[in-house]
C-alpha cells in the first residue's frame, strides 16, 4: 500500500520585521496577534541580499517569533545570509514557535494565536502586546499540503494545537470525512470553528483539572468509532499524550506510522520565573528538556542512559511499570544492580521517585521514550550501532584510520551487508530527503536533462520529486545490492504513480563503476566515508560516460572552518572512527575535484543554503 504523504513546498528561511496592528482575545485563553509590514512582501535585507514574499499555504505552518533576553533593550537577530540564516550562538536567539493561524496575502495581515498559560516569554510578549509594537519572525520552513491517498482524517490536539486544527478545518474540502478531537482547560476557551457534514467535532473540558490530567485526549481517542477506509492521523500537543496516542494508533489500531504525523507542541516542567518579573520565565535558570539532556552528555551520564534505553527502562515506566522488582523482571536484570542505575537516574533528574521503591519519568526522562531518540542511543538501533565507532577515537587520532573494527569486531561496511540493518539505514536516510530534493527539482538545475544517474543514499525520495517536476526526465539510481533490493521494495510506496515510478530504474552498481551514459549524474553525499584518492576515483568514473554537454552535480556537506560548530565537529569525528574519513573543508574538496580531473562550473545554492557544484571534465570547460 503506497505510503499516505504529505507534499511539501520548501521555504527560505527569511528574517523579517513586522508591526502589531491588532491584539484580540479570541477567548478569555487565547489572545490573536495580527502582524503587518512591508518585510512581509519581497525586500531586501539590510546587508543587501533579496528576500521572497511571505507565504504560509499549510495548516500547520509554524514560524519563529524572536523576543528581547529580559533586562535588554535589543533582541539577539539571526544574520541573513543570501540562502538561509546564520544563528548567532552565544548566547543564541531567544525564539518561540507558534502556528500560522491565518495568513492573508491580499491584505498583508497575518494571524498567530497565543494560549495564555503559565510563565512564559511568547506569553507574556502576546499578553503585553500593544499596536504599534515591532517584534522579528522566520518562518516557515516548509509547507506542506494536506495528506494524500487517505479516506478520512483523525486528528487530535490540546490548547496549544487548536490554531492549526481550526486553520485545517478552514482548508478541508466540503466532502472530507473526518474526526477531531479538542482538548481546553475551560469551557469558554472553544471556540467557534468551521463545520462540515463528515467532520465530527468532539470538545473535552479539563475544567480546571490542569494540563496535566492528560489523559481525556487520549481516552477520547482509544473510544472513538473507527471509520471504514484508510485514516491518517494528526496528534499534537503535550508530548506525553502525544506519544501515547501514537503507540494506540500504530500498536492497537494497527495504523502505518507513516501515516501518523505527530507533534509533541510543548513538555512538562519546571519554569523558574525571572525575579524582577514573575511573568517571564529566568533564561539562566530554566533549560528545556533537550538541553538538560543535552548537558548531561558527560562520561558517566550518556553511559548510564544508554544503558537504560537498551534495558527498555523508560519504556516500561511510560506503559506503567513503575516497582524496582518489576522493572528488573521485566528488564530481565539484577533487582539490586538496577535500583543502583534507577537511583542514579533519579539524582540525573531523568527519574522521579514517586513512592518508596516506584519511579515516574520526568521530563527529560520522556524525552528517552521518542522512537528517534531511542534510535540514537540504543546499540542496535540505526544511528546508535553507527555511534559505537566514537568508542575507538584514541585508536584513529593515532592511526588516521577507522577504528570501528576494532570496537564491534567487523567493519561498518559489513555491518551494512545485514539487510535489517540496511533497510533501517536507508529508511532513516529516506526520511531528511525531501527537504533538498524538492527545491532540486524545482530548480534549474535539471533543466534539459532527459537521463539523469542517481548516486545517493536517500535517492528514492529525491527521485520522486525529480520525475514529478520533470515530466520528460528518465532517473537511473545506482546502488550496491543491499540497497539496491531496498530502493525496489520500496519504490512502489515512495513513487506510487506508475507513470512517473516507470521513469526510474535501479542498476545494481558502486559509485567506482563508470555510470552509464546521461546527461548528468548527481552524487549527493556519497563521499563522506572515502578517503581522498577513493572519493577523486569515484568522482572520475562518475564523469567517463557523460554524454555531450554533461556534468556532474555534486552535493557533500563541508566543515566550515570560520564558523565553528559543535555538531560538525560531532560529525567529523565519528566518520573517522567508522570510515577513516570525515567532513572536508571546501580547500580539501577543491583538491578532490582537481584530482578527479574536473573543474567547478558554478555552484548552485538551493532550500536552506545546500551548496551544489556543477562539474565538468577540466578539459572541456568553458574559456
Amino acid at each position: 500500500m503506497p505510503k499516505t504523504s504529505r507534499r511539501l513546498t520548501v521555504r527560505p528561511l527569511t528574517l523579517r520585521e513586522v508591526e502589531v496592528v491588532g491584539v484580540l482575545d479570541v477567548t478569555p485563553g487565547m489572545r490573536r496577534i495580527t502582524l503587518a509590514g512591508d518585510q512581509l512582501g519581497a525586500f531586501t535585507s539590510a546587508n543587501g541580499f533579496p528576500q521572497a514574499a511571505f507565504d504560509s499555504t499549510g495548516f500547520d505552518d509554524d514560524i519563529r517569533l524572536v523576543f528581547r533576553y529580559p533586562g535588554h533593550a535589543e533582541p539577539v537577530l539571526p544574520v541573513q545570509q543570501a540562502q538561509g540564516l546564520d544563528l548567532p550562538r552565544n548566547p543564541r536567539p531567544l525564539s518561540r514557535i507558534y502556528t500560522v493561524r491565518r495568513w492573508d496575502a491580499e491584505t498583508g495581515r497575518l494571524d498567530v494565536d497565543v494560549v495564555k498559560h503559565g510563565i512564559g516569554v511568547g506569553t507574556t510578549w502576546a499578553y503585553r502586546a500593544r499596536v504599534g509594537d515591532r517584534v522579528h519572525f522566520f518562518g516557515p520552513s516548509v509547507s506542506r499540503e494536506l495528506p494524500q491517498d487517505a479516506d478520512w482524517l483523525l486528528v487530535a490536539g490540546d490548547d496549544a494545537a487548536l490554531p492549526a486544527i481550526a486553520r485545517l478545518l478552514e482548508a478541508l474540502p466540503e466532502d472530507a470525512s473526518a474526526q477531531v478531537f479538542i482538548e481546553v482547560a475551560e469551557e469558554a476557551y472553544r471556540q467557534d470553528l468551521r463545520e462540515l457534514p463528515g467532520v465530527q467535532v468532539t470538545w473535552l473540558v479539563r475544567d480546571g483539572a490542569g494540563p496535566d490530567a492528560g489523559s481525556l485526549l487520549v481516552d477520547a481517542v482509544r473510544k472513538c468509532e473507527w471509520r471504514e477506509g484508510r485514516p491518517f492521523a494528526w496528534v499534537a500537543g503535550e508530548n506525553a499524550a502525544v506519544r501515547d496516542l501514537r503507540r494506540h494508533l500504530v500498536e492497537d489500531r494497527g495504523m502505518p506510522k507513516e501515516d501518523v504525523e505527530f507533534i509533541g507542541y510543548w513538555r512538562r516542567g519546571e519554569v523558574v520565573a525571572l525575579e524582577q518579573d514573575a511573568a517571564l520565565p529566568d533564561p539562566e535558570k530554566t533549560r528545556t528538556p533537550f538541553e538538560r539532556l543535552h548537558d548531561l552528555a558527560e562520561l558517566i551520564a550518556p553511559i548510564a542512559i544508554r544503558s537504560a534505553v537498551e534495558l527498555e527502562v523508560p519504556e516500561l515506566i511510560s506503559r506503567g511499570v513503575t516497582g524496582v522488582a518489576e522493572l528488573a523482571a521485566r528488564a530481565n536484570a539484577d533487582e539490586r544492580a538496577l535500583g543502583k542505575l534507577l537511583r542514579y537516574l533519579h539524582a540525573l533528574d531523568i527519574l522521579t521517585e514517586t513512592k518508596p521503591g516506584h519511579y515516574g519519568l520526568t521530563p527529560v526522562g520522556e524525552v528517552l521514550t521518542l522512537d528517534f531518540m531511542i534510535g540514537f542511543l540504543h546499540p542496535a538501533g540505526v544511528a546508535g550501532r553507527e555511534m559505537l565507532g566514537i568508542h575507538g577515537l584514541t585508536e584513529s587520532i593515532r592511526t588516521g584510520r577507522e577504528s570501528y573494527a576494532s570496537v564491534t569486531g567487523r567493519t561498518f561496511a559489513q555491518l551494512r551487508t545485514e539487510q535489517h540493518y540496511e533497510d533501517g539505514y536507508l529508511e532513516r536516510l529516506a526520511k531528511f530527503q525531501a527537504t533538498l530534493a524538492e527545491p532540486i527539482a524545482k530548480s534549474d538545475l535539471l533543466t534539459g536533462v532527459g537521463h539523469l544517474v542517481l548516486h545517493s543514499g536517500g535517492a528514492g525520495a529525491q527521485a520522486r520529486e525529480f520525475v514529478a517536476a520533470h515530466p520528460g526526465l528518465h532517473v537511473t539510481i545506482c546502488a550496491l545490492p543491499a540497497q539496491a533490493d531496498w530502493l525496489r521494495r520500496d519504490l512502489p510506496d515512495t513513487i506510487p504513480d506508475e507513470q512517473q515510478r516507470a521513469r526510474v530504474g535501479v542498476v545494481e552498481q558502486s559509485v567506482f563503476e563508470p555510470s552509464p551514459p546521461a546527461d548528468a549524474v548527481f552524487v549527493i553525499r556519497a563521499f563522506k566515508t572515502l578517503p581522498d584518492a577513493d572519493a577523486a576515483h569515484a568522482l572520475r568514473r562518475a564523469a567517463e560516460n557523460l554524454r555531450p554537454g554533461g556534468r556532474v552535480l555534486l552535493v557533500e556537506d563541508l566543515f566550515d572552518t570560520d564558523d565553528l560548530d559543535e555538531h560538525d565537529g560531532e560529525a567529523d569525528l565519528l566518520a573517522l572512527t567508522v570510515h577513516g574519513s570525515g567532513l572536508r573543508t571546501a580547500a580539501e574538496l577543491d583538491a578532490v575535484i582537481a584530482r578527479a580531473g574536473l573543474a567547478r562550473l558554478t555552484t548552485h545554492t538551493v532550500g536552506w543554503g545546500t551548496p551544489v557544484h556543477e562539474l565538468v571534465p577540466a578539459d572541456i570547460q568553458p574559456q
